[in-house]
């Protein structure tokens, strides 16, 4: 049986630790986690797993969640991904309140840091190129070899070090390592750098420092001086946790996280890489960071994914140590799941097909009652237009229907939804032999979709008036890859991109659409899931799928049982 907190939250490894730390009086019954994200880039789907865990863990046993960027690399950072990293994790549904830090907030006291760990004889200047590092490091089987430099008194690397600070060496040419053991099997422990020199501009603190802490030291010593207990993160940081305890017992500080490691989330035909996304970004493969292909969660928010959706389907993950991709599908049927309950219903055809209803009068307008969503009792009705002239969509007629092809052909009924019976009486082509316009007459006795001799039609199409309608731009996203796990292809990144990812068609909507406003959710009844674009103006509207109706995940389910 699966132990539960009083949430009814089930209990994971994580949860497991955080508990018997609380029920042992570690860290004096506190949890204080952080969501550390570096600044270069915009957060994707992989990060919101880790947003629920650090907020939700510490919620749920009265904690408080601190969000810190580590700002330690000036070459790639900017406040536009500050920015981005607080609407998203706001959006999510979570809240830093007044905890949000940068590890730049610190580099005077991590400077002080590296001071002492000189002073005790665990650090050194080192002159050694990178290129030279590399070599000395030695490989996964054979120990590296001591640098030259990395018996300098102490004397000496402190006044080399305050020398760096002040800007008297190139660029490159000297580094501060901890001194540690050249022969440890974790080659991350094989004197690390902890400071290199890079006169770069940096978005907080200007041209105040010429010389940068490196991540791995820069991190845990900003966990400890924020007295964070929990350090919650992904797998590949691991084989860095010796080192992240090191820099702490070395300087012997009283706070000292507890670093613990999850499998992180990956999904199929995405990736998650930020250089791979960048490169995406940078290349023009797609339309920027927002871009409703991309994984990224203000691409997502802006193809109409919901923080529910998304919040759901991250706990469906599980929190585990094995590493795991998933199938894209459930995602999308934890989306569908949420839209159905929340969209707005509209009607909207993409690939139109003129019909004339012979037997209505020209200019008259008849208003029908729609329901706003069937799901949602208080979501109210709306008026659409029946009119002599409407559109359907191309695929709900065929001249020589197959066996159970219940839409419209020659001779045939359909009932129109929220409207009338309707029966095919002639088919109009053009000179090539294409159907251009199909004239039908209607049962006016039918009006709801019921007819009062009882007889029945197997079929019911979508429409739109062909005059009180309105033209929209709608824009048809697909997964961006091909591959279902393209970070493991051996082919270019741009060779995996699906060319089918987005196709733009101009549909006619029905006329409640044109007071949608850019964010509103809809579904475009018998198509799919829609979400009003940014770009959206009342004189260009514009539509993106979110997903389609068709739920394969839910299929496989099913096959599976």
């Amino acid at each position: 049986m699966v132990e539960e907190n009083s949430n009814n939250t089930p209990i994971d490894f994580i949860r497991a630790i955080v508990k018997d730390d609380l029920k042992n009086g570690r860290f004096n019954g506190k949890v204080v986690t952080r969501f550390p994200p570096e600044p270069n880039g915009y957060l994707h789907i992989g990060h919101a797993k880790a947003i629920c865990i650090d907020f939700g863990i510490a919620a749920e046993n009265n904690g408080v969640t601190h969000l810190r960027m580590d700002d330690t690399n000036p070459t790639k950072e900017d406040i536009e991904y500050v920015e981005s990293i607080k609407n998203d994790v706001k959006w999510l549904g979570f809240s830093w309140h007044d905890k949000l830090f940068f590890a730049s907030d610190y580099y005077e006291q991590l400077y002080r840091f590296a001071v002492e760990l000189i002073k005790i004889g665990k650090a050194y200047v080192c002159d050694l190129t990178p290129e030279e590092v590399k070599e000395y490091r030695g490989t996964l089987t054979e120990p590296g070899r001591e640098s030259p430099f990395r018996n300098r008194s102490v004397e000496e690397n402190l006044d080399l070090f305050a020398r760096m600070r002040a800007g008297e060496f190139p660029d490159g040419s000297k580094t501060l390592r901890a001194k540690i053991d050249m022969a440890s099997p974790n080659i991350h422990m094989r004197d690390p750098a902890i400071y290199r020199i890079r006169r770069e501009h940096h978005y907080r603190t200007d041209d105040k420092w010429c010389i940068y802490p490196m991540y791995d030291f820069a991190h845990c010593l900003s966990d400890s001086i924020e007295g964070i207990t929990h350090s919650i993160c992904t797998l590949e940081f691991e084989i860095h946790r010796p080192l992240y305890d090191w820099f702490i017992d070395q300087l012997k500080l009283e706070s000292h996280p507890k670093q613990i490691e999850f499998a992180r989330l990956n999904l199929t035909n995405t990736v998650m890489s930020k250089r791979k996304l960048l490169e995406l970004v940078k290349n023009n493969y797609v339309n920027g960071w927002d871009d409703p292909r991309m994984p990224t969660l203000c691409g997502m928010r802006r193809r109409g994914y919901t923080p529910e959706a998304i919040r759901t389907f991250v706990e469906s993950t599980g929190i585990t140590k094995n590493n795991a991709i998933f199938d894209l599908a459930l995602l999308e049927h934890y989306l569908r799941d949420d839209l159905n309950k929340r969209a707005l219903r509209a009607m909207a055809v993409l690939n139109p097909l003129k019909v004339v209803i012979t037997n209505f009068t020209e200019d008259k307008v008849e208003e029908l009652d729609a329901v706003n969503n069937p799901e949602d009792a208080d979501a109210g009705t709306r008026k659409v237009f029946f009119t002599r002239e409407l559109y359907i969509e191309r695929d709900d007629f065929m001249e020589d229907p197959p066996n159970k092809f219940y839409r419209l052909a020659p001779g045939r009924e359909v009932r129109l939804r929220y409207g009338y019976f309707i029966k095919c009486e002639n088919v109009v082509k053009d000179a090539e032999g294409n159907v251009v316009e199909l004239h039908c007459t209607y049962d006016p006795a039918t009006r709801g979709g019921t007819s009062p001799d009882g007889r029945k039609v197997k079929g019911t199409i979508h429409w739109v008036s062909a005059t009180e309608g309105a033209t929209a731009e709608i824009r048809l996203y697909d997964h961006l890859f091909i591959e279902e796990n393209p970070a493991e292809s051996d082919r270019e990144l741009k060779d995996s991109i699906n060319p089918d990812s987005l196709k733009i068609v101009t549909g006619i909507i029905e006329k409640s659409l044109l007071e949608a406003k850019p964010g509103m959710l809809f579904q475009f009844e018998r198509i799919g899931y829609f979400c009003c674009d940014p770009d959206s103006t009342p004189e260009r509207l514009v539509f993106n799928r979110s997903v389609t109706l068709k739920d394969s995940w839910s299929k496989i389910q099913k096959k599976g049982q």
